[in-house]
């Protein structure tokens, strides 16, 4: 399959912010977010080609690491993602998987799935992707059903909605409100759209008292934080 970069770092989301974690970042999407911040795994996908073999024998560089993150672009699109999954989860590591949720779950599950669904403002503009992959982002990005199957096939789910404004903190509630699968509020999380600190912080605000107010959890991005918007952290 191919890869974009493995590398060891700390989770710089969710509810397991801080922990170390070995990230296997498969290149490839099936989506075009306008703010996607990792291009080079979505809107341009580069990468190494490697067997399932070769990434499992790479994870024991990291002796030290219990938890390992399949993330992307979308993880879920790889070939043999199946076999990777399986034989991870099969290796004793805990797994969590990143992905929008456009695509559903294999067999093997997984031990945290950290779902992002995509808001309307994900959708990229006119003139800044051709008119096709426009109409292919707005048809796939939503896909209600596979969420909810996510969710029951998981052992543990988090659901991240990235905010930029009210419209899209009232989006993120009906869409929870279309799901019907109750969720602890604090395993919903809103992350303020941003690529840098200024950004982040620039949105925070009012976010914060937002959790506050109905009980979810903020989503900081410790990673920009401690490193920037850098590869391989």
């Amino acid at each position: 399959m191919l890869i974009s970069e493995i590398f060891y770092s700390v989770q710089g989301e969710g509810i397991l912010t801080g922990v170390p974690s070995i990230f296997i970042r498969t290149s490839g999407c099936n989506l075009r977010c306008r703010w996607c911040d990792t291009p080079y795994a979505s809107w341009k996908p580069e990468g190494t080609e490697l067997s399932v073999d070769a990434i499992l024998t790479k994870l024991q560089d990291w002796p030290a690491a219990r938890h390992v993150v399949l993330t992307g672009g979308e993880p879920m699109v790889a070939k043999d993602i199946d076999s990777l999954i399986r034989q991870i989860r099969t290796a004793g590591y805990h797994l969590t998987i990143e992905t929008a949720g456009t695509i559903p779950l294999p067999e093997a599950g997984c031990d945290l799935a950290s779902l992002s669904p995509k808001l309307s403002n994900s959708t990229p503009l006119p003139g800044e992707i051709s008119e096709g992959w426009i109409t292919r982002h707005e048809q796939t990005r939503r896909n209600l059903p596979v969420i909810q199957s996510w969710i029951a096939g998981a052992v543990e789910t988090q659901l991240k909605f990235v905010i930029s404004n009210e419209a899209d903190l009232e989006e993120a509630r009906m869409l929870l409100a279309d799901l019907g699968h109750p969720l602890p509020p604090d395993h919903i999380l809103l992350m303020p759209e941003g690529r840098t600190m200024e950004e982040l912080r620039t949105r925070s605000a009012w976010l914060v008292e937002v959790c506050k107010t109905h009980g979810y959890r903020f989503c900081h991005r410790l990673h920009i934080e401690l490193f920037g918007n850098t590869r391989g952290t």
